[in-house]
């Protein structure tokens, strides 16, 4: 069977050889004609500067950054024409982003902006105004929470460093019962600015401002988170927020010390040839003294209670009796027992103008009950806390052209640093003062960016390379095709002249394969050597055999005629 099929399969190898290569052939074929391979040069001209403007299409175009993405069809065609108004390239990518040069991005964003584009759909309280009759009572407040959110965010927005702002409020339905009753909550999701972030005033003023905003709601129910997930809203944690105001506090007094230091040392050697660093021990602890004191010796008597017994002796009564007699008794007055009388005062009651003495009572017991008034003061004491317990204080100097300072200047300088941060030998304070040489890192880090880091470098080289190419294109692929061409077009020219009428000849030796080529303008200033002439004339044969044939045909023609 096998010898059977080798017959007929044998055939088919060469007949697919065949069509496969036909189609080289064919192009071979059509590559050899006479006009092709005139047109080729003049083919290959076209080509290589085509290839040379694209080359130059794909370096000068610049890169392209994304102006706008997700906006209408009309917003679209509003900022296409805008931007074309102000002749500014514009193109639409695949997503159906508007892209622009990068170099042209900001200011194609302010022209946009001063003509309000692109025009978002209607937010905020605007929305309301689109409400349509009989809508439900569902969707009204839905709508309204959803108008709340969108001013809120624009508010929020409004703050240098937020770029972008999305509110979600949470406000469960009010209910008649104080235990179902829920507070509201909210949720504020921030995209900065490129390079900024949120300080803790800010992040409060966002917290006060969402709460204020919304009835019922408590500052602690505000959370912030901005674009990379960090939460910036700190609820329920008072012990971190004392430590975080210590930490600030303590941060505040040292870069008060580190200010201090670089408007003391500039001017003395100079910016960016020293380095300081102020580490504060601060006492951020407070405490509160209360003291009481009496004044023992200043007793005074605020109120007296008490009584007394006694006895009186009787005597008989004397005098003269007479109307005298018959009077009533003087007004008697309360003497202390045992008292002795002054000298010089009046006598008292019950006793004679003579001296005699009348009834004088006997102390037998008392009882009494006396309330002092005594002094009292009160002294509350309270320390407050930021009181500096120990200053450390380190400073680095840079050398001089490489040499290091003098030891009288490390010490005048070390002497102006502790007069400038309040040095205190009592607190143990340190202040170190050394030069030394600083890293070419530190120096490269002083100098800012290189220059290469610039922003006109990527644009110079992206212009020079395509200038570069433009040449190389020119230099190297149309300047050799041109002159080629030419001298193609000279060679007919010049074979038209009087060598068709030359006569002589046409055959003789080859000469080898070293020999020059020859020229009309060789024949023609041949010598008078009739050997050289007919070498001249089998050189020129060899060289232009179809020439040669027309000038025998001429030569036969003219010896017809």
């Amino acid at each position: 069977m096998s010898n059977a099929l080798a017959p007929t399969d044998a055939p088919l190898m060469p007949a697919a050889a065949g069509r496969l290569g036909a189609p080289l052939a064919q192009m071979r074929g059509i590559l050899a004609q006479p006009a092709v391979k005139r047109a080729m040069p003049l083919i290959f001209l076209i080509g290589l500067v085509a290839a040379g403007f694209l080359a130059w299409s794909l370096v000068s175009t610049p890169p392209q950054r994304i102006l706008f993405a997700n906006v209408t069809d009309a917003d679209k065609a509003a900022i296409s024409s805008a931007l074309q108004g102000a002749s500014i390239k514009s193109s639409i990518d695949g997503s159906g982003s508007i892209t622009v040069a990068e170099d042209d991005y900001h200011k194609a964003r302010m022209l946009l902006a001063s003509q309000n584009l692109p025009k978002a759909a209607p937010g905020g309280y605007q929305i309301l105004d689109q409400l349509p009759m009989g809508v439900s009572r569902a969707v009204e407040g839905e709508r309204l929470r959803q108008a709340r959110e969108t001013e809120l965010a624009r508010s929020i927005e409004e703050i240098d460093s937020v770029a972008e702002a999305r509110v979600h409020l949470a406000t469960p339905e009010a209910s008649v019962f104080v235990r179902d009753k829920t507070a509201p909550t909210a949720s504020v999701v921030l995209k900065l600015q490129p390079g900024r972030a949120l300080g803790d005033a800010q992040t409060r003023a966002i917290v006060n401002l969402v709460a204020s905003s919304v009835p019922g709601m408590a500052p602690e129910n505000v959370t912030i988170v901005d674009q990379m997930g960090a939460l910036l809203s700190k609820k329920g944690n008072e012990a971190n927020s004392a430590s975080d105001a210590r930490i600030d506090y303590q941060r505040r007094i040292e870069d008060k010390y580190r200010e201090q230091l670089v408007q003391l040392l500039t001017p003395l050697v100079g910016a960016g040839n020293f380095t300081a660093e102020v580490q504060a021990d601060v006492d951020l602890d407070e405490s509160q003294a209360t003291r009481e004191s009496y004044d023992k010796e200043g007793a005074v008597i605020s109120a007296e209670q008490g009584a007394w017994t006694g006895t009186k002796d009787g005597q008989a009564p004397g005098g003269i009796p007479g109307a005298l007699s018959n009077t009533p008794p003087p007004a008697s007055t309360v003497t202390a027992p045992n008292a002795q009388p002054t000298p010089g005062a009046p006598p008292a009651a019950g006793t004679t103008a003579a001296g005699a003495s009348t009834t004088t009572p006997q102390k037998q017991s008392d009882s009494f009950t006396r309330t002092y008034e005594t002094g009292k003061q009160v002294s509350v004491t309270r320390q407050a806390p930021g009181a500096i317990k120990r200053l450390s204080v380190a400073v680095l100097l840079r050398e001089e052209s490489g040499k290091p300072r003098s030891t009288v200047e490390i010490q005048q300088i070390t002497q102006l640093v502790q007069a400038a941060v309040g040095y205190n030998q009592g607190r143990t304070d340190q202040v170190t003062v050394i030069s030394r040489k600083f890293n070419a890192a530190a120096d490269a880090a002083d100098k800012g960016p290189a220059w290469y880091e610039a922003e006109w470098v990527p644009l110079a080289a992206r212009n020079a390379t395509a200038l570069v190419i433009a040449l190389l294109v020119l230099f190297l692929g149309v300047r050799p095709l041109t002159k080629a061409l030419l001298k193609k077009r000279e060679e007919p020219a010049a074979g038209n002249r009087p060598a068709l009428s030359m006569s002589g000849p046409a055959g003789g030796d080859e000469a080898g394969p070293g020999a020059a080529p020859v020229s009309i303008d060789m024949l023609e200033s041949a010598g008078n050597s009739y050997d050289e002439r007919v070498g001249l004339v089998r050189g020129f044969t060899r060289d232009n055999p179809a020439r040669a044939a027309l000038a025998v045909r001429d030569m036969i023609k003219a010896d017809a005629q």
